[in-house]
């Protein structure tokens, strides 16, 4: 019922916009017919029916995807394999008081497991240790040192959280000095797992849960759930301490699951509507100190969690100190909460800071590759001046702006590069990083399809870049030329309202794998175009025939075409797609535009 592009003509006949893309309608007339039906039958508006349907709902699922449910969505942890056994070494250590340390990754979704887990410990009694590895001297995961380090301190369980298991010469450490370790993680694993207790992980190969979305928040909230069964079983609760409210740590999980782009359908979906109200009612301090310094106006939603809360965990881990993340969301003093929050703010501007001098330099590198070869598959930067723990923000950057598959590699004194990497939909990053390691081209690497990191010798780019752009450049060439942007309806200045949004609301959160409904402004004239702040936005106000107007905002597009498109058609009227919502100044509403596309309209 979704709109088949090779078989449906070009919505408002854009077959090449500025983002070199096709714009088509996201429904067919069966999904407009099946829309309807919902509208009548659930008593939903017809804007509102037609995104659901858009995102794949029917009939049957309408009604419990308006109202999603952490009771309905969510199995017996028990269905996730090793979960018993894990849930059972970690009941003991509580009740028996051990000493439990917490080894977590250094971002979002490393910073949100270990604060959950380290906040149910405390309020069972056990004050858990947070280890987070810095990422640029020891990298991804336990290591060695890090692990005799934690056992000597006395540590008698160690739990790792979003990594941990591909760690095998770590755990072989662990196990070697008698020391327990249950490991709670999400990444893609093969049929040997290091030694450990327990690894619960929706995605090896003999786990049967089809969780494999998950994040490892999400992960390590169903085995806390999984623990505070137990525990109530046995009399834990309430003879040594009240029983937890777990809901009640749902703003952690949905802080995770959305920095960590799972998608956001069914268990993940309902995580972050009911997360989202628990951080509305501000009872994390750390998150309402980070809000506070992010000045984060209205309602927070998904884009708050996404843009403008992660980055600031994430500075900590990128440029400073990587338990800063961790250590703020588990805080209980206000007053600590206000100067980690400050810490992360100041991080970030610096961060900020240097990835800007850094992408200026990549971006040149990639415009000259480009002028050499324009049908070149992949862009590989690199720099011996670039910060290891920014590249993946000049990836992700460079991806975006020149629309294939995109590695920054900084180089270290030893000759070293550790370098990160950024894909297009239907390109394998991952795939082609794992053949070059086979190749020998790389000291190690590995990924997924949209993602992946490597580490290389200085001497050995020039040839990854070549086998990078063997590996891909059909895959490239099919994913480019089949680029289309859905659009879900056409819209004008005036319709555009708050009470429109709102409506919109109710639908969402959006996100990974349930995206923002896309609306075209057809016609609209470009009434005001202007550049903005140090990133490079556009700014605009479009207007219609009748005298509506809307503010829109186009983000990092001074340089690109649209950019180019939007500035220089000053007065007048292009098509313009973009997504709704409400901007708050002084507490006080406005619909913006998001602009995502634009095009000229054919003569």
């Amino acid at each position: 019922m979704l709109s088949q592009t090779s078989e449906t003509k070009p919505f408002l006949g854009v077959r090449r916009s500025a983002r070199e893309r096709c714009w088509t309608e996201r429904l067919d007339l069966r999904g407009i017919e099946l829309a309807n039906a919902i509208a009548q039958g659930q008593g939903l508006p017809d804007i509102v029916a037609r995104i659901i349907v858009g995102r794949g709902q029917t009939l049957d699922t309408a009604k419990s995807y308006m109202d999603p449910t952490i009771k309905d969505l969510m199995p017996d942890p028990s269905c996730m394999t090793d979960m018993d056994v894990a849930a059972e070494r970690i009941a003991i250590a509580i009740r028996k008081r051990e000493k439990i340390a917490i080894f977590g990754d250094y971002d979002v979704d490393g910073a949100t497991s270990s604060a959950l887990m380290a906040l149910f410990l405390r309020h069972c009694g056990c004050e858990a240790s947070i280890y987070i590895p810095d990422r640029i001297f020891e990298g991804y995961g336990p290591n060695p040192t890090a692990i005799d380090q934690l056992i000597d301190e006395g540590h008698q369980l160690i739990l790792t959280l979003d990594c941990g298991s591909t760690s095998f010469d770590a755990l072989e450490r662990a196990k070697e000095r008698q020391i327990d370790v249950v490991i709670l993680d999400h990444h893609q694993v093969g049929e040997a797992l290091p030694p450990c207790v327990a690894l619960v992980n929706p995605n090896r190969q003999d786990d049967l849960s089809e969780l494999g979305n998950l994040a490892a928040v999400g992960v390590t909230f169903m085995t806390v759930v999984a623990v505070n069964r137990l525990l109530r079983q046995d009399g834990f609760f309430p003879r040594r301490c009240p029983a937890p409210d777990l809901l009640a740590w749902l703003d952690l999980v949905a802080l995770g699951t959305v920095c960590d782009v799972v998608p956001l359908t069914g268990l993940n979906r309902a995580f972050v509507v009911k997360g989202l109200m628990v951080i509305r009612s501000n009872s994390n301090l750390g998150l309402s100190a980070l809000l506070a310094i992010s000045r984060v106006s209205g309602p927070v939603n998904p884009y708050h969690l996404g843009f403008m809360l992660g980055p600031r965990i994430n500075a900590g881990g990128r440029i400073g100190d990587a338990a800063l993340g961790a250590k703020l969301l588990t805080s209980s003093d206000p007053q600590e909460a206000e100067v980690i929050a400050a810490e992360l703010e100041r991080l970030n501007k610096e961060r900020q800071a240097l990835e800007q001098i850094m992408l200026e330099e990549a971006n040149a590198q990639a415009e000259a590759d480009l002028m050499s070869d324009p049908d070149c598959a992949a862009i590989v930067a690199h720099s011996k001046d670039w910060h290891a723990g920014i590249v993946g923000l000049l990836a992700s950057r460079m991806k975006e702006k020149f629309g294939r598959p995109a590695f920054a590699i900084a180089i270290g004194a030893d000759g070293r590069g550790t370098g990160s990497g950024r894909s297009i939909s239907g390109s394998d990053l991952g795939g082609a990083v794992r053949a070059a390691h086979a190749e020998g081209l790389l000291v190690k690497g590995g990924g997924h399809a949209m993602a992946a990191g490597l580490t290389i010798e200085q001497e050995k780019i020039d040839e990854f870049r070549h086998f990078l752009d063997r590996q891909l450049r059909q895959q490239v060439q099919q994913s480019r030329s089949n680029d289309v942007l859905e659009i879900d309806a056409a819209m004008s200045a005036t319709g555009a309202t708050e009470e429109l949004v709102s409506m919109l609301e109710k639908a969402g959160p959006y996100g990974a794998g349930n995206p923002e409904p896309v609306f075209v402004f057809p016609a609209h004239k470009i009434a005001f175009a202007d550049i903005v702040g140090q990133g490079g936005h556009v700014r605009c106000t479009l207007a219609n025939n009748s005298g509506g107007k809307i503010k829109a905002i186009c983000f990092r597009a001074a340089d690109q075409e649209i950019g180019r498109l939007l500035l220089e058609n000053r007065g007048q009227s292009l098509h313009v797609a973009g997504s709704l919502s409400l901007d708050y100044w002084q507490g006080r509403p406005s619909v913006q535009l998001r602009i995502i596309d634009a095009a000229e309209i054919l003569a």
